[in-house]
């Protein structure tokens, strides 16, 4: 029985260990999407090809989690070349001028195990706002491959494109005012 709870401590210790410090973005399986609605009937969905994310913690559920990122606003794809063109000109994200997207993250606050509220100030398009947004912390687990330690998360939620000055002449019915954001994050404990 001793040898259980010493081995049961040093699982725990571990488990402690492997989440403190400096998490670094797998780019390779990591995404950054938005979706937005066309005309009211369809949605069109895009992403960001050149993000970066860095998470610090020093709790093992990561509960006091500080994310920072930033996304290059001209590696915007929505599998058109003509509307990636419009969306960097100065109609929409003006990627001459306001060549990246930053997230900034000021709190965090759990709701249920490994799902949090997490808010930060979000900026784009040079305009910066507070924003929150829910967070799933999939788990950590020893990557076979690497055998390095690994962590997945999945903010979901939606912004207001108006909010920061995006677009601001076009209507609803034209590109909705809500705009959903998904992204999806593997992480490896920085060494």
């Amino acid at each position: 029985m001793k040898k259980i709870i010493i081995l049961l401590a040093f699982v725990t210790m571990q488990t402690a260990l492997f989440a403190q410090g400096t998490w670094k973005l797998d780019k390779m399986h990591s995404s950054l999407k938005f979706t937005v609605t066309h005309l009211s009937v369809s949605d069109v969905d895009g992403n960001f090809k050149d993000f970066d994310v860095t998470i610090t913690t020093t709790k093992a559920d990561f509960s006091d989690a500080k994310f920072n990122l930033t996304a290059n606003v001209a590696s915007i794809n929505t599998d058109n070349d003509m509307r990636d063109a419009d969306l960097k000109s100065e109609k929409f994200f003006n990627a001459a001028v306001n060549a990246t997207l930053t997230f900034v993250s000021t709190g965090i606050t759990k709701t249920k195990p490994n799902h949090y509220k997490l808010t930060g100030n979000l900026t784009i398009h040079g305009v910066t706002k507070v924003v929150t947004m829910d967070l799933w912390y999939r788990g950590t687990i020893v990557n076979p491959m690497s055998k390095a330690n690994d962590a997945g998360f999945q903010l979901t939620g939606i912004v207001k494109r108006t909010d920061f000055n995006l677009a601001a002449s076009y209507p609803d019915a034209m590109i909705s005012d809500e705009i959903t954001i998904k992204a999806d994050g593997e992480f490896g404990a920085a060494k």
